[in-house]
């Protein structure tokens, strides 16, 4: 074990973790309740489900399409972890009869692919770049572990171990496997999660494999391309770079810039972080420290949101933040929540954890509808009212990704090491933790994101000396902590970004933390043009938005004075409960008539503006929305 490996902090499971907040736990119910449910009916409609019988015929319509495999596990993923949380009979029952259809759909091999069997049979293994044929088996090992960790059932798991075998006897450096990898990345962070649970080192070893000859001379998919036409050849003709667009343009640990997909980069990304710290490979740590730099401080919107274009569904050059035309997938945001995640236990640096809790709270929670029936795909961070969420998409990657993400949040909590418990995000609800021997009941009690004030209290079976870390957000100037009613100076205690408390804890000792919220105007690189003169709205993690619903004029006609005064109000009748911002504004004296332009400049008059919480906009009537707003 190296230094790298030493440090190296471990998630708490969200099966010790119970959240009975203000902000989360209704999300997650209605995750429970609505989305898991509305998203088994959409996938049963439009023959996802039943495309695992392999009953299609050519000539047949609803032919099964190269990803469908992979939406149909993904919601087997969310709906085991909410099986894990939340027992449900109908809902287990459900799983094991979508479980025994996909088991029914594996050949004899291991292969196990719909549209590979039915469509397009002899010709696996073919078309790597475009066909998405690993990606889809990733998404598979991914349920197959959840399933197995949520119900300790192996009906799935056996499925995708079957699997597994078979690709690696396929992929690898031996004589006559071959040396390709997916161009869309996932199988690689999934084999890592197989790995962990069944302890076979052949998985770990391959997902190695896939990143390590990523982007290696002879290019595979320069090769691949002359035995055959790719399947989205058409579609990739207009891209300018197709190496950069699935990152396979360089080795891994030779990027130093985040390019292409912003999914498949994060997906990448995210096995990287995993193979660093499960091989001790410093390498890869450090590419991956150039890679998050390199996007989060020049392409990265500041909702947490990824992808300048849908030109390439990805990234496009420096400081190119476009708002009404910006994709910022929703998968991509999820994806950055993986990578940090997995940043996080490798060095407790709280950036990590500010990425995450940014992209979570604004970026990620966008793309479903407060009644967790509709979804955004690319969120915008202006719209002229013609940008709303859909109940499906024919490529439905979002909606599900957004299920499995809800239902195994409290993964995201906390951590810990031989002597920490680290707190990185702060839910009201309960955390156990297994240190130094003994069970420790963690106790948070808070109206995050609304109020500023945490409590915590410790239930501990005998006293113990460790440490308790507890994350300072980066966007709190001021912060205030207490520890059994005694002050405490965080300066004295602080290391990135978290604040470490180490003493001799006893049964029912009490941590106070303080975060103070004053509402905060966020400015722009001045590299972003598109933000030249403009201000977005911040309080505490909560990014603002203004509607048209709430501001009835043409939202750019409206300005925020330099000493216009901004007071925050809770309130509980709007949108399930969000703290609004209400302030001085102006608006643009609209009395020009017949006229298109002037030497004289437009008056302005005094105008009060709402803004609400970003990832609430689209949930009330059709409108305009805007995120910058004009500076006066």
């Amino acid at each position: 074990m190296n230094l790298l490996q030493q440090k190296i902090l471990k998630p708490v499971s969200f099966t010790n973790v119970v959240i009975d907040d203000v902000f989360w736990a209704p999300r997650i119910k209605v995750n429970r309740e609505q989305t898991i449910p509305h998203q088994y009916k959409q996938c049963k409609e439009s023959g996802r489900i039943d495309a695992f019988k392999l009953n299609w015929k050519h000539g047949m319509e609803n032919e099964p399409h190269i990803f469908w495999d992979s939406d149909v596990a993904k919601w087997l993923e969310a709906a085991s972890y909410s099986l894990a949380t939340h027992p449900d009979p109908e809902l287990d029952l459900l799983v094991d009869e979508v479980i025994a259809l996909i088991s029914s759909a594996q050949q004899p091999d291991g292969y196990l692919n719909v549209y590979f069997t039915v469509v397009k049979p002899g010709e696996r293994w073919t078309d790597l770049r475009d066909a998405h044929e690993l990606y889809c088996a990733g998404h598979l090992i991914e349920a197959g572990v959840a399933h197995f960790e949520a119900t300790k059932k192996r009906t799935l798991l056996d499925v995708v171990c079957r699997y597994a075998d078979h690709i690696e006897s396929i992929f690898g450096y031996e004589e006559g496997k071959k040396r390709g990898y997916c161009g869309h990345q996932e199988i690689e962070l999934a084999l890592v999660k197989l790995y962990r649970v069944t302890g076979e080192k052949r998985y770990l070893k391959l997902s190695q494999f896939f990143i390590d000859e990523r982007g290696q001379e002879p290019h595979y998919f320069t090769l691949e391309k002359k035995e055959r036409k790719g399947f989205f050849d058409n579609f990739m003709n207009h891209l300018d770079n197709i190496k950069e667009y699935n990152q396979s343009h360089k080795p891994v640990r030779e990027q130093n810039k985040v390019v292409g997909h912003s999914v498949r980069a994060m997906y990448m990304y995210s096995a990287m972080a995993d193979l660093a710290g499960e091989i001790g490979d410093e390498s890869l740590l450090k590419a991956c420290e150039r890679l998050w730099e390199h996007l989060h401080t020049k392409n990265m919107f500041i909702t947490g949101g990824i992808g300048s274009t849908g030109k390439n569904e990805g990234f496009t050059y420096d400081y190119d933040l476009p708002n009404e035309t910006s994709y910022a997938e929703t998968c991509a945001a999820i994806g950055l929540v993986y990578w940090n995640h997995r940043m996080l236990q490798l060095e407790c640096d709280g950036k990590y954890a500010d990425a995450m809790e940014r992209a979570l709270y604004n970026g990620v929670i966008s793309g479903v509808s407060l009644d967790g029936k509709k979804f955004f795909y690319a969120n915008p961070l202006a719209s002229i009212g013609d940008r709303h969420r859909k109940e499906w998409f024919g490529c439905a990657c979002c909606p599900p990704n957004l299920a499995r993400l809800l239902a195994s949040l409290g993964n995201y909590l906390y951590s810990q090491s031989i002597d920490d418990i680290v707190v990185h995000l702060y839910v009201q609800g309960e955390a156990r933790f297994n240190l130094h021997g003994q069970q420790i009941k963690l106790r948070q009690k808070t109206d995050y994101p609304w109020n500023e004030k945490i409590s915590i209290n410790l239930e501990l079976e005998c006293p113990d000396t460790f440490g308790v870390k507890l994350r300072i957000p980066e966007w709190c100037k001021t912060a205030k902590l207490k520890v059994n009613n005694k002050e405490l100076e965080i300066t004295d205690h602080f290391d990135k970004g978290y604040v470490r408390i180490e003493r001799e804890w006893k049964n029912d000792d009490r941590v106070e933390l303080e975060l103070f919220m004053p509402i905060e105007r966020i400015y722009s690189h001045p590299k972003v043009r598109q933000n030249v003169n403009t201000v977005a709205i911040q309080r505490g993690p909560i990014i603002y938005c203004l509607e048209s619903i709430d501001n009835i004029y043409s939202l750019h006609e409206i300005s925020l004075p330099k000493e216009g005064v901004l007071h925050s109000i809770y309130d509980e009748t709007l949108l399930g409960g969000v703290v609004k911002i209400i302030g001085e504004a102006e608006l643009v004296d609209d009395d020009w008539e017949n006229k298109l332009y002037s030497t004289t400049k437009p008056k302005n008059k005094p105008f009060q503006i709402t803004a609400i919480p970003y990832y609430a906009w689209n949930n009330r009537a059709s409108g305009q929305m805007r995120v910058w707003i004009h500076e006066g």
